[in-house]
């Protein structure tokens, strides 16, 4: 299982974005999560294919994208068009959410759903075999700084059970409130992915992104 941190360009300084996502890949950082919130499913606003289009000029980073949209079908072609590596989904915003696993499978790109935290793991576990990532929202989706929420703990613990009795290759991305503490406890949970806001981009990126990496590996090796 490969652990990845997925930082969140939600809490980068959009007026230096460019030179932000160059120094996590120039620090190995992977993955790149980019949340997509349209005012309606969620209450905020961030951005969109535009933004998405220019920094895939410039960047080779796994795009990881989060929509966190209502009827999120309408726009999966166009973001696989802009950049985007994996789309991720709200089991909450589909109508027809086997439909959007489709499309989104069709269009070559990884497949994603997400519950919020009050969804139940029962929602989606019918649809493992389906997909390559869970994303457990560990905060309410909309707004960055949030505290994580202990309860989700208990989720991923049950998706990553459901994944190994079945003998899936399917990864558990986590959402919220992550820092030192918190991130030691969703991996010990199961979660091979975390995605981080302000814990990466406040204050030093590089030393930050540095101090979690490593973090994360003494974690790994602990739990191996």
């Amino acid at each position: 299982m490969d652990y990845h941190l997925c930082p969140s360009i939600l809490s980068a300084d959009f007026n230096r974005l460019g030179q932000q996502i160059q120094t996590l890949e120039n620090e190995g950082v992977k993955w790149l999560h980019i949340d997509v919130m349209d005012g309606d499913f969620v209450p905020s606003i961030s951005f969109g294919m535009p933004v998405i289009r220019s920094i895939r000029k410039e960047s080779n980073m796994f795009f990881d994208v989060h929509l966190m949209v209502s009827a999120p079908e309408r726009y999966i072609q166009d973001f696989v068009d802009c950049g985007a590596d994996s789309i991720t989904v709200h089991a909450e915003a589909c109508e027809d959410l086997e439909r959007a696993i489709e499309l989104i499978r069709d269009a070559g790109v990884k497949v994603g759903i997400s519950i919020k935290p009050t969804t139940p793991v029962n929602d989606i576990s019918h649809l493992l075999d389906d997909v390559d990532m869970v994303l457990v929202m560990t905060v309410q989706p909309g707004f960055g700084g949030q505290k994580y929420i202990d309860d989700c703990t208990e989720k991923i613990c049950e998706l990553r059970e459901l994944i190994e009795k079945e003998d899936l290759d399917v990864d558990i991305q986590v959402d919220g409130g992550i820092n030192d503490e918190t991130m030691e406890t969703v991996m010990r949970a199961g979660a091979n992915l975390l995605v981080a806001g302000s814990y990466v981009f406040n204050g030093d990126l590089k030393s930050n992104v540095r101090n979690i990496k490593k973090r994360m590996e003494h974690i790994q090796e602990d739990i191996q």
